[in-house]
């Protein structure tokens, strides 16, 4: 009897051993590595993003990149966002930019429009959102993340809500401060 037990919780410890390590080669891909442009531009498309997010609270939902910084400095930070409405992108939160330690949080607002952005299909436009600054003091490879309700999955839905009061997060862009 000890020895059919000991056989049973053998054979189930090994197939749990072999299925966990099959689970983590399949999830362990490589993100993509963005690198700095040569005019010092960081571009971070949303599509390229690590993406986690709860449907369920939205407030939390982040999409991360792994990033190459070449130049130090100062950068202003920017989103862009898909729209119908270019007065009110309906954002209920702000929307948070981490990099390293350092954070700038802010509530978008219209600052910039776009039409007939190849960024978004029609009938939609480009809002650009100015969030802040953030000097960047050391090069190398890290990662960015954003945190805000926009952040939607790609076949996200629109239902129960007219397409006006929709908005989605599409990049966020660190541009060299000029002087």
């Amino acid at each position: 009897m000890k020895s059919k037990v000991f056989g049973v919780m053998a054979i189930t410890g090994i197939s749990l051993l072999i299925s966990c390590n099959e689970t983590a080669t399949k999830s362990s891909s490589t993100p993509e590595t963005i690198r700095q442009r040569d005019d010092g531009t960081i571009s971070l498309k949303l599509e390229k993003a690590d993406c986690y997010i709860d449907m369920d609270d939205p407030s939390d939902n982040t999409a991360e990149w792994n990033v190459v910084v070449s130049r130090s400095g100062r950068y202003n930070v920017w989103i862009s966002s898909a729209t119908l409405d270019t007065n009110d992108l309906k954002y209920k939160n702000s929307v948070m930019v981490n990099v390293q330690d350092k954070m700038i949080q802010a509530h978008p607002d219209c600052d910039k429009i776009v039409v007939n952005s190849s960024d978004v299909p029609y009938p939609y436009f480009r809002a650009d959102s100015f969030i802040g600054s953030l000097y960047l003091q050391d090069t190398g490879q890290f990662y960015i993340q954003i945190t805000s309700e926009m952040i939607l999955p790609k076949a996200y839905n629109i239902t129960g809500s007219s397409a006006a009061d929709i908005a989605k997060l599409i990049s966020v862009s660190f541009l060299p401060a000029t002087r």
